[in-house]
């Protein structure tokens, strides 16, 4: 896609995912607000997960940056329906400036079973 990084690197049995938008496959975020980006960016995870071997059940730590933290409660319920089994370990902080006028962006750490 002509981005200056790879969508994710395997170190061993690890994988190291870059941070992916809420954005679909034009990379135009994804409308309605927080929660749609929530979903999209979490579906672009869920992907990129599965072409390199691994799945949501595996992914062991996530990252989230936010451009208003207020809306923490509306991505967390969007966010935990994908983790039915485990939440995985997490951060969260707030960020000014996400490219594309994002309100998010989301990375993880999955193992590959």
């Amino acid at each position: 896609t002509g981005l200056p990084f790879s969508e994710a690197v395997r170190v061993g049995n690890m994988l190291y995912l870059s941070g992916q938008l809420g954005t679909d496959a034009s990379l135009k975020v994804a409308p309605g607000g927080i929660a749609a980006e929530t979903r999209q960016a979490m579906e672009n995870i869920r992907a990129v997960l599965e072409r390199h071997g691994s799945s949501l059940d595996h992914v062991v730590k996530c990252t989230v940056m936010m451009a208003d933290m207020r809306e923490w409660p509306a991505m967390n319920a969007v966010y935990i329906t994908f983790f039915p089994h485990h939440l995985p370990a997490r951060s969260a902080l707030g960020a000014n400036g996400l490219a594309l006028g994002a309100r998010l962006e989301i990375e993880c750490l999955a193992i590959i079973p």
